[in-house]
């Protein structure tokens, strides 16, 4: 009896692979492939490398399009992370965004945990030392207990695993909405700082180099993850929580320490995080990228659990894992710095030439599959998709009726947990840790001071969701806009971003229209604005039974801040000042939240995108910062220009506002109408002109609207007060509202 024959493994046939996730055309092209039928351990590996979540297939043709090259990309999509450059003197952040929605579901403190976990990983495999971690969290309507359970355990768990290894969770998004109810979305973002010349790839070059397994022992865990990743929820999908994996953010602290310690010798030639589908992915794509192949002999990988075979090996999810090929002769000085941190380092394999995977156990293969067409040539889908006759009805002209008490509409939505504070979220995270942070969370972007230096970056995450439900064109642009425009208000120019795309089932042509025509829009005001893609993830089957969530494609964007000292924060801080309107009001209701949370209704047309009003606005703001000329500013988005306002208010300070408005509109559409490009600026009377002038110059409408004061929030349209409220009344709704909820 061979090895093989020993382990029992079933005969492997189509049903087989149906339930690993294969097509039967897929399984027919992987047995042309190979030019053989898979054994049982291979067709595993094929069914990994053929999952969504590791091949791209339905969306490498559209990904395809994005913008990824500009002077400041070090290293764009491709590797574990991007890179930008920060100055001319070789400091670069390195970042990316990643989904961790369908365990999330199933377990959301794990998922959610060893989301956080992943993607710290894939920062520090660069060589870079995680300086600060973001989150975009969706969740259903928080009136379902099943919804707060999971929008608990979700928090709990990012709190847990970001708080015990010590990287300050800076900011983020948390949306609701009733199209999260069965799948809520966990989209988890790093960013670390690393020297140009310290960045690690994954590769795997020099014949007889050894392969060497670092970090946790390997368990049943997470087997298959990639496959369930890559399947819509059904009314069985909680039974599958032993396809999620389990953290150790203490393990994962250690394994952080002892790969930056490595890396600052010349002993290793690359590096791979074990991410999804685990030793397959990593072993497949370092071999691939090198043109290289690999001898992995499993039955020395460090293991946890008794028995296991080279299927789940394989396939183990396991976290806190790393894959590295060493120079040949520095075994024993890399196992000397893992022994210092007391984690395994295993040699369980070398390079080798051949261009095959080849897995050994006891001396005897069990597999071998070439690894360069599993890795680049995996099917790739040309999706065909149409737009749904259902998109006219959705974007019919809505009309309300204006409601009489205008100030009670306002304190609704700063109510509304999609608008209202985010403290009992991010008070549970330690934001502060590493002291690098400048700019809490709350405000329009996190500002990172780096190095203990001057410079920083700004990141801000966005998406409306609605926006790319209603018009998933203009709502892709309008990701990208404001995401850039919300690090342009902090005094950073936005450099390049990273994203994170949700989406339900690709394989209806109507959800593939919402994918492809989403990127259009994204691909569009990329270019516009100058911000390539370095980094990203896709996540698709984001259905529950056959409904699937709206489109949502997270955008994280990374400005650059020379000075860090220059920021600009979004509360008022000075109650004498003069408050500027910088853009115009529309009075656009279609996608708002005014619309959806007072009046029930997901309707009418997303507002457009004016792409060069978006980069007039930039260049001003970071002029008007490099000039220090304004003292706050905040862009305008859910909730209109009244809750924008308010919430200016909510700072330390607590400073006030009156305002005078003159306009033809609507007093509901005047004020919480949610058209682009607007942002309020609090500017000292004598940089007043400087601003004027400033605006001006670049072609921007401006318009003094009112000015701080004291202690209440009033705004006025045409003479008549519409809105008369201490800061405090309104600051405690707005503050209190999701932890009432949440008691």
């Amino acid at each position: 009896m061979s090895v093989y024959e020993s382990f029992n493994y079933p005969e492997v046939t189509y049903p087989i692979a149906k339930e690993m996730g294969l097509t039967e055309g897929e399984f027919e092209g992987a047995k042309n492939l190979i030019g053989r039928n898979p054994n049982y351990i291979e067709l595993g590996i094929i069914s990994s490398m053929y999952s969504e979540h590791c091949s791209y297939k339905s969306s490498r043709v559209h990904l395809a399009k994005f913008p990824t090259e500009a002077p400041w990309v070090v290293q764009g999509p491709g590797e574990n992370a991007g890179v930008i450059s920060v100055d001319d003197e070789g400091l670069c952040v390195c970042f990316k965004v990643e989904s961790h929605n369908h365990p999330s579901f199933i377990e959301p403190f794990q998922g959610a945990a060893t989301g956080v976990g992943g993607i710290l990983r894939d920062v520090f495999t660069m060589g870079a030392r995680p300086v600060a971690a973001m989150n975009s969290l969706r969740f259903g309507s928080l009136k379902s207990a099943k919804n707060r359970y999971i929008f608990e355990g979700v928090v709990e768990g990012i709190s847990h695993y970001g708080n015990c290894f010590g990287v300050p969770t800076v900011g983020g998004e948390v949306y609701f909405n009733d199209c999260y109810n069965g799948n809520p979305l966990v989209n988890a973002f790093a960013l670390g700082v690393v020297q140009k010349d310290r960045i690690f790839l994954a590769k795997a070059e020099g014949k007889g180099n050894p392969v060497i397994y670092v970090g946790a022992k390997t368990g049943r865990d997470g087997i298959h993850g990639a496959t369930m990743a890559s399947a819509e929820f059904d009314e069985n999908s909680e039974s599958k929580r032993p396809n999620v994996q389990i953290g150790d953010p203490f393990k994962e602290k250690l394994l952080l320490e002892a790969c930056l310690e490595l890396m600052k010798t010349d002993y290793i030639v690359g590096i791979q995080d074990m991410g999804a589908a685990g030793l397959t992915s990593s072993s497949f794509e370092m071999a691939s990228k090198s043109g290289s192949g690999v001898r992995l002999d499993l039955d020395n990988v460090p293991v946890r659990e008794n028995n296991m075979t080279p299927y789940e090996i394989m396939l183990s999810e396991t976290q806190e894992r790393m894959l590295m090929v060493a120079k040949k002769g520095y075994e024993d000085k890399v196992k000397e710095i893992f022994d210092k941190w007391d984690l395994d380092a295993v040699v369980i394999g070398e390079v080798t030439d051949d261009g095959y995977v080849r897995l050994t156990w006891d001396g005897e293969e069990v597999a071998a599959l070439e690894a360069a067409p599993l890795a680049d040539e995996a099917p790739k889908y040309n999706r065909p998709y149409s737009r749904p006759d259902s998109q006219d009805l959705l974007q019919k002209t809505v009309k309300t009726e204006c409601p009489e008490d205008i100030q009670g509409v306002l304190l609704q939505l700063l109510a509304n947990p999609t608008i209202a504070s985010k403290r009992w979220v991010w008070e549970q995270y330690d934001h502060m840790v590493r002291v690098g942070t400048v700019q809490l969370p709350g405000s329009d972007a996190a500002v990172i001071r780096l190095n203990e230096s001057d410079k920083g970056v700004a990141i801000s995450s966005d998406c409306n969701s609605r926006y790319c439900y209603l018009n998933p064109y203009e709502g892709g642009k309008a990701a990208i806009a404001e995401s850039a425009r919300n690090v342009a208000v902090s005094g950073a120019r936005p450099r390049a971003f990273t994203n994170c795309l949700n989406f339900g089932n690709t394989e209806k042509e109507a959800i593939m229209w919402q994918f492809a025509t989403a990127l259009e829009g994204i691909c569009e005001a990329a270019k516009a604005l100058n911000t390539p893609v370095v980094s990203g993830n896709v996540s698709l089957y984001n259905e529950t039974e056959g409904t699937p969530i709206h489109p949502t494609p997270t955008i994280v964007m990374v400005g650059v801040i020379d000075d860090v000292t220059k920021r600009i924060g979004s509360y008022f801080i000075d109650s004498s000042s003069t408050v500027y309107l910088l853009g115009e009001n529309t009075g656009h209701v279609g996608g708002s939240e005014y619309l959806a949370s007072i009046h029930g209704k997901e309707l009418g047309d997303a507002p457009a995108v004016d792409l060069v009003h978006e980069k007039a606005i930039i260049e001003f703001m970071c002029e008007a910062a490099d000039q220090r000329l304004v003292n706050a500013a905040h862009d305008i988005s859910e909730g209109g220009l009244a809750v924008a306002l308010a919430e200016m208010t909510f700072g330390a300070k607590e400073i006030g506002v009156t305002v005078k408005l003159e306009s033809e509109l609507a007093a509901d559409a005047l004020l919480f109408g949610e058209n682009h490009g607007r942002v309020i600026l609090e500017v000292s009377n004598v940089n007043a002109a400087a601003v004027e002038k400033l605006a001006e110059k670049h072609e921007l409408p401006i318009s003094r609207i009112g000015r701080t004061l004291s202690d209440r929030i009033e705004i006025s349209a045409d003479g008549r007060k519409l809105i008369d409220i201490k800061v405090k009344d309104a600051e405690d709704i707005w503050k209190n509202s999701i932890g009432k909820i949440m008691k």
